[in-house]
């Protein structure tokens, strides 16, 4: 076959390792990876991906990668996912950890995980018996419990990744992604999105015929981020074959050509099976060194193997009986494998076992990674292995290697219960497959890896069915929690009910409760209906508990369910009674929770301040529990802004208080990796910049909104995100825009039956349809929720009232509109009377014009006008000062006028620059500026009022009165008007010179020089 210059040594070649010397076929791959690595720095990190069918020499290349880094002094941590781990949360950072930790003293481990070893604990149990004082307070939040292991982990990286006896850097590898789990997957996704500031470079290998889900997730987040350098590795070609024969075995001169066809049309370039192709050959003959070269039998004569399979099953016949013995004992235990384990299963002393892992590694079948684990060279040798063993032998052995892990670990099994779950249920010996699977759900579900878990549930209630015997409650319930948090709704419903059901036989009281709350919130998402009924009877049930947890949650359950659906006043005397259990036993988690819901039902109701006296509560309370999740939601609904607030009175603080509030919600809840809680946060966030005339930013909320809620699967912040769509495009004159979001989510909110949703949908309905100029419709969609004269109960009655008294107005019955918004006015929840209500009061204003109640009129307006820059309602406010234009223009007062249409220029002109879209830019632009009278020439007091930021007279003035130091109370007394009137001013003055303090516009009065001529 080949001819050498220098003949090898006869007895060396007998033993010669059949693997390539050197990379064949991969120089610009490996090239291109050690690129990114050195532009890789301690402030950048990167991700590699290495891709291919197995065998193609992923290993091999990450390898090389390893060897030439390790030159270059980087630190290196390396986890392998291993097929029968797929069920095992983090099983390729335990693998890490474990083999880490293996190295260090007691002390030395607490050194390296610093203040989070708690939290490793939780993912590696045996560390408790190393560290035994630690304190660990857990959550019931698993989103939260989850969060902390991603914190954890990622700070130990980071740690590892510094400066340690020269080495900087961390290059952290994971094999085989296509067999890890999905806690694992994720971890890997939340890292990505911090990388690139971290000095990690992650480099990950998968088979691409093996992907799953979880893997695609994650690959389409790097592809989406676009930090990842993908190598895709193909076969090899003749010629590269040709050069990795010729390597493997020192020859200088081509292959025989009928050879080399034979092999590649066998292996299609496949370097592993080439290799186990060629050791085949060699072990049964056909390939021999003679006479100084390398040679092989005829071709027809030649027993190629034609099977990873066959060609591994050649192999181990060269192999003695007891080495056989324990390459099969290896391969049930899986791809990597302990000295230890193996010991005990063969009963054979150390030095003899010893001398068959050496055949074994001799043959090329195993490899030693430590003194106390071996791991088969390649999985496919693994799996050829295994899958030649007949099923009865399959179960003979797992029941052998799932008893000896039970004595040699008999206390401490919590770090063994996945491999216990699994080879008991390979065996079939069905009871220990109950015991340990239940507990290795329940483990998966305290690390948030609930596919994980549904895997260890399934086999624990087969389990079950295969024993003839009813599933525990536990196991029913575990299953359909796992189900739930996936969003699987049938199979989280069917095994819910099957819990009730059997808790309900057995007359077990506390299980019924819990399994009537958990349907109660899994129909919340879908129909609120179902939702109440589940609620009432648990609340019913706990009242015969004597638990007062329970009945304080029940009831706040309750409460929640009805103000959604709107009966308020019957929600609030329900969550005040959930409040005074929860003060009375000192639970302060149940408190927060109780002011959170109060907050909540107020912002139901409508009133906004007494909301926001609950939500500083919980706020407070959240943070100082640590609760995440309730944090989020809190700071959301406690940041009011100036969303839903037409008919409302508000807590008046500055917009940016708001924004920081709702911005800090937003990144919690992104941290926790909470979708409904994002979805929520940029539901809101999206609201509330479009009440501030930020349009661009408004939209681009509101689709992240709709994406978010939409991947969760989440109905109610699908209607929620369609709705704040319509809203918005109805603010920048978009109606058949406004219609097609909104018409996707009216069906939605009926479907949920949430009195909320189709209230708050219907009035932007409504409006939608009076910018299209279609009465009828707008009249019909508010006939088929609520009448023109029925009495407002609450926040969406309110605002669908609003929108009557505008569709009266539209259809010429100004008189009916009016009676509206003095009803609204004087019915608005709250005891600050006193408050501005500019949405309101612009629509009396409206309606006294068309009674031709012109005087009247522009005082109502004149409040309208510093109610809305209270609230830096800049979408009001260039319809207000345009309207006010009108009415000076009809009382001849044309220099008042123009004043006024050139404030409500500038202000549209301003938000008209912060839409995106060009052609939706330039409808908003003629439908303001362009239904505005022309521009005429500026008189001498415009061009006077131009030179000092378009501040009037009065505002100049009251801006010199600051800058002497003097209060809105002295102000008003020296000019002789109310304080509420200098205060709209001051607010006026902030507006127009951009500033957010009094200081600044003292600051500015100095510098323009004011003084009372000016």
């Amino acid at each position: 076959m080949f001819r050498k210059k220098k003949e090898p040594d006869p007895v060396a070649a007998d033993n010669k390792s059949i693997t390539s010397p050197i990379l064949i076929g991969r120089a610009r791959q490996f090239n291109s990876i050690i690129q990114r690595l050195e532009e890789a720095n301690l402030y950048k990190g990167t991700v590699i991906l290495i891709s291919g069918e197995a065998g193609i020499g992923k290993s091999r290349l990450v390898n090389e990668i390893k060897t030439y880094e390790i030159g270059k002094k980087i630190i290196i941590l390396q986890g392998n996912c291993f097929e029968p781990d797929r069920a095992l949360p983090y099983a390729p950072f335990l693998d890490l950890l474990r083999t880490f930790i293996l190295t260090l003293s007691p002390g030395q481990i607490n050194q390296e995980f610093g203040p989070t070893a708690a939290e490793m604990v939780q993912l590696i149990p045996e560390l408790a018996n190393v560290l035994p004082n630690l304190s660990y307070s857990a959550t019931s939040n698993p989103d939260i419990e989850k969060h902390r292991i991603f914190q954890a982990l990622t700070q130990f990286f980071v740690r590892r990744s510094g400066k340690i006896n020269d080495q900087s850097g961390l290059l952290l590898v994971i094999e085989d992604l296509h067999w890890s789990d999905v806690a694992s997957l994720e971890f890997l996704e939340h890292l990505v999105r911090r990388v690139e500031s971290l000095p990690i470079v992650l480099l990950l290998t998968y088979r691409t015929d093996e992907t799953n889900p979880g893997l695609d997730k994650l690959l389409g987040a790097l592809n989406r981020q676009r930090v990842a350098l993908e190598i895709s590795l193909q076969s090899l070609t003749a010629k590269e074959l040709d050069a990795l024969m010729r390597a493997i075995f020192e020859q200088d001169l081509p292959v025989r050509t009928e050879f080399l066809e034979a092999i590649f049309a066998l292996t299609e370039g496949n370097p592993f099976f080439t290799e186990e192709i060629l050791k085949s050959l060699v072990a049964a003959g056909g390939l021999f060194f003679k006479n100084g070269v390398w040679d092989n039998k005829p071709i027809r004569e030649l027993k190629i193997p034609h099977s990873i399979q066959d060609a591994v099953h050649r192999r181990t016949l060269q192999l003695s009986p007891k080495a056989q013995e324990i390459l099969t004992l290896a391969a049930v235990t899986g791809r990597r494998f302990d000295f230890g384990l193996l010991q005990i299963l063969t009963k054979m002393n150390e030095a003899d076992l010893l001398e068959q892992m050496k055949e074994l590694v001799a043959a090329q079948l195993v490899v030693e990674e430590t003194a106390d684990q071996f791991a088969f060279r390649h999985a496919l040798t693994r799996e050829a292995t295994y899958t030649r063993l007949l099923l009865r032998e399959r179960r003979k052995y797992h029941a052998v290697i799932a008893e000896t892990i039970e004595n040699i670990y008999a206390n401490r099994l919590d770090a063994h219960v996945a491999d216990l779950s699994y080879h008991f249920y390979e065996a079939g010996v069905w009871e220990k497959t109950i015991e340990y699977s239940q507990q290795a759900g329940e483990r998966a579900l305290a690390l948030y890896a609930p596919r994980e878990a549904i895997v260890y549930f399934m086999r624990a209630i087969d389990a079950t069915q295969q024993s003839g015997i009813t599933p525990s409650l536990n196991l029913l319930h575990g299953r359909g929690q796992a189900y739930e948090t996936i969003g699987d709704f049938e199979n989280a419903l069917a095994n819910y009910e099957m819990a009730l059901k059997y808790a309900r036989n057995l007359q077990d009281i506390r299980t019924e409760w819990q399994g009537l709350i958990d349907l109660g919130f899994l129909w919340a998402g879908r129909d609120y209906q179902k939702t109440g009924e589940f609620f009432h009877s648990a609340s019913e049930l706990a009242e015969t508990m004597g638990d007062p947890k329970l009945l304080a949650s029940s009831l706040n359950r309750l409460g929640n369910w009805l103000a959604n659906v709107g009966e308020c006043d019957q929600a609030k005397q329900i969550h005040e009674r959930a409040l005074e259990i929860c003060q009375a036993q000192g639970d302060q988690a149940g408190a927060a929770e109780t002011f959170d819901l109060l907050g909540m039902l107020d912002i139901t109701a409508g009133d906004f301040v007494e909301s926001d006296h609950y939500y500083q509560q919980s706020i407070q309370l959240f943070r100082k529990l640590g609760d995440k999740r309730g944090l989020v939601s809190s700071l959301i609904a406690g940041s009011h802004g100036t969303f839903l607030d037409e008919t409302i009175i508000l807590p008046l603080r500055p917009i940016e208080e708001h924004q920081r509030g709702n911005a800090e919600a937003l990144r919690l809840a992104q941290k926790i990796d909470w979708p409904s809680g994002m979805a929520f946060a940029e539901w809101a966030a999206g609201i509330s910049m479009a009440g501030v005339g930020e349009f661009g930013l408004a939209l681009h909320h509101g689709q992240q909104a709709l994406s978010v809620a939409a991947q969760s699967g989440h109905k109610q912040w699908i209607a929620g995100a369609h709705y704040t769509l319509g809203h918005i495009y109805n603010l920048i004159f978009q109606p058949d825009l406004a219609l097609q979001n909104l018409e996707l989510g009216f069906p939605l909110a009926l479907e949920l039956a949430s009195s909320w949703w189709i209230g708050n949908i219907t009035t932007v309905l409504a409006l939608a349809y009076l910018l299209k100029q279609d009465v009828a419709q707008a009249e019909a969609v508010l006939q088929r929720v609520i009448g023109p004269d029925k009495p407002a109960r609450n926040l969406p009655e309110r605002r669908m009232r609003w929108a009557w008294a505008k569709v009266a107005l539209a259809k010429g019955q100004p008189q009916e509109a009016l009676q509206i918004a003095d009803e609204l006015l004087e019915s608005a929840p709250g005891t600050d009377k006193s408050q501005f209500i500019p949405a309101l009061l612009k629509l009396k204003a409206d309606a006294l014009i068309a009674l031709k109640q012109v005087a009247v009129a522009q005082q109502v307006l004149e409040n309208a006008l510093l109610g809305a820059q209270q609230r830096n309602a800049r979408p009001l406010l260039w319809e207000i000062h345009a309207t006010i234009g009108h009415l000076y223009q009809l009382q001849k007062e044309r220099d008042l006028a123009n004043i006024e249409y050139s404030k409500a220029r500038e202000i549209a002109q301003s938000m008209t620059n912060t839409i995106e879209d060009p052609s939706i830019r330039t409808d908003y632009l003629h439908a303001t500026v362009g239904s505005l009278p022309s521009e005429k020439a500026k008189t001498s007091r415009q061009i006077e009022k131009g030179k000092f930021g378009g501040l009037t007279t009065r505002e100049r003035e009251i801006a010199m009165l600051i800058r002497d130091g003097k209060s809105n109370r002295e102000i008003a007394d020296d000019l002789f008007v109310s304080e509420r009137t200098i205060e709209g001013h001051v607010g006026s003055i902030l507006t127009r010179l951009g500033y957010t303090s009094r200081s600044q516009i003292a600051a500015w009065a100095v510098e323009k020089g004011l003084t009372k001529n000016r």
